[in-house]
């Protein structure tokens, strides 16, 4: 996915377990264009008190993690836990490509998905992704929890009335495309997809982004394999 705007560095905290990995993770993804890492948590309990004093963009949520796991301390950072006026993103990392964890971090209402196999420039692109608003979720992954644990919202889709835009938007938004590369798939202005998208959400009852394409597909408007 491209089109993140990173003309102002991202600030990341980045939540692991794992020492050598949560070490890693910060050495690369500090090196990547457009990121500054703040901080560091070795757990869930700690990844809400850092949040609450660094106030970062984005947080990189391990799922497994002692005290409270990722998935719970997403939860409590989306709930205002950490008495952010606005809490931050949350992109959830883990080394499982495990259908329960990505229903899971969905449910959470974490924006992103990603495994920690992924080359760095990936990850770090998803961070930014996730920082600009959007939402990042491999297909591969969406498609195989869609068949498998499905989210009940199959319904949703047919009494949406969603215009022939918003139709479309929604096709390209299962692509895994930007706002901006969307503008140019249809050829309208970035305001006018931004405005699609928004329409989407509400109409659809949808967390975000990644949500309402989960709902897209349970509908059978987006089919495995459709590339827009």
């Amino acid at each position: 996915m491209t089109g993140a705007d990173t003309s102002e560095a991202v600030t990341l905290l980045i939540a692991d377990d794992d020492e050598v990995t949560r070490s890693g993770l910060r050495t690369l993804l500090a090196a990547q264009p457009g990121i500054t890492v703040v901080g560091e948590a070795a757990d869930g309990v700690e990844a809400v008190e850092q949040v609450r004093r660094l106030r970062p963009d984005v947080v990189l949520m391990d799922v497994r993690m002692p005290r409270l796991n990722g998935l719970d301390a997403t939860r409590q950072l989306l709930a205002g836990a950490a008495g952010a006026v606005e809490p931050p993103k949350v992109v959830v990392i883990t080394t499982f490509e495990n259908d329960g964890y990505v229903t899971a971090a969905l449910s959470a209402g974490a924006s992103g998905f990603v495994l920690k196999r992924l080359p760095v420039p990936q990850i770090a692109e998803a961070v930014r992704v996730v920082a600009a608003g959007e939402a990042i979720l491999f297909p591969a992954a969406l498609r195989r929890m869609v068949a498998a644990r499905p989210l009940g919202s199959a319904e949703a889709l047919p009494r949406a009335a969603l215009t022939g835009r918003e139709e479309e938007a929604l096709r390209l938004m299962a692509t895994g495309l930007s706002n901006p590369e969307i503008a140019r798939s249809l050829t309208v202005s970035l305001e006018t997809v931004k405005t699609h998208v928004g329409n989407v959400l509400t109409k659809l009852g949808a967390q975000n982004r990644t949500h309402a394409v989960v709902i897209a597909y349970e509908s059978g408007l987006v089919v495995p394999g459709f590339t827009g």
